[in-house]
């Protein structure tokens, strides 16, 4: 007996998991072809409202209506419409370009070369002041005396005329001067370094070679005789004081003195 109840509930749950599975495979189906029965439906809803309600009204001697329902799914499609041929569009006459008129060549024009120009007188530049300053040299005469010798030049205008007048000193006699027994006996390669007025002193600063002169004591005296002289010639001058290298010395040479300012006097 209980075999028995036991293979009836296992016949039983059997029989309800099959109608389960059953329903459940119609379910899917019923979803998956949804759009297609709503289709049918419609169409069927389509029909019935055209029918009439009466049973007379259904007997009609036409020829009954079969309507076929063919799946879209199935459906070829339908016939799409052929492309019309694009018609050519009539070509338009082609307007001749204008004619441009050849270059005229015309001749070069005669040009007429220009007369040189009148050549420009360079403007002479205005002449230089110039002015006599008296300059003193040393002439030994035929007994052996040594004499003060004055010749001019003709200097420049300039703001430092003392400068000038003993620059032109140290450069020497002409050569004609010296025919004629004119000399410099300042020592060679003197140079004059500074120069300028205090009061009525000259200071005059020369090189070291004013210091050496080989024609000895009366050499010294006719080198500082030719520079007193020279610059005793500008009224404002009345006495010189000798520096060498801007230095104030107390002797030149041989006891000659030079250290206070020295006069044609002092001779």
């Amino acid at each position: 007996m209980a075999r028995r109840k036991a293979v009836k509930s296992k016949g039983s749950r059997a029989i309800v998991v099959f109608w389960l599975v059953f329903a459940i495979v119609i379910i899917c189906i019923a979803m998956a072809n949804a759009p297609t029965i709503q289709k049918n439906v419609d169409l069927v809803k389509k029909l019935w409202s055209k029918t009439p309600d009466t049973e007379e009204d259904n007997i009609s001697t036409e020829e009954p209506i079969v309507t076929v329902v063919i799946d879209s799914t199935q459906a070829r499609p339908a016939p799409q419409p052929e492309p019309r041929a694009q018609t050519p569009e009539p070509a338009r006459p082609a307007t001749p370009e204008p004619q441009r008129p050849a270059p005229q060549t015309t001749q070069p024009a005669q040009t007429t070369q220009p007369r040189p120009a009148a050549p420009v007188q360079p403007t002479p530049a205005p002449p230089v002041q110039t002015r006599d300053r008296a300059i003193y040299y040393t002439n030994v005469g035929s007994d052996g005396q040594i004499l003060q010798s004055r010749v001019t030049r003709r200097i420049p205008v300039s703001e430092s005329p003392m400068q000038d007048a003993l620059n032109v000193l140290l450069a020497g006699p002409h050569t004609d001067e010296v025919g004629r027994g004119i000399l410099n006996l300042i020592p060679q390669n003197t140079r004059l370094l500074s120069a300028s007025v205090r009061g009525n002193t000259a200071y005059l600063s020369f090189s070291e070679d004013f210091l050496f002169n080989t024609f000895g004591v009366e050499g010294y005296v006719a080198q500082l005789r030719q520079v007193v002289w020279t610059v005793t010639e500008f009224q404002n001058v009345r006495d010189v004081q000798i520096l060498v290298e801007g230095r104030r010395l107390d002797y030149l040479g041989e006891g000659i003195w030079i250290g206070s300012p020295i006069s044609r006097q002092s001779f």
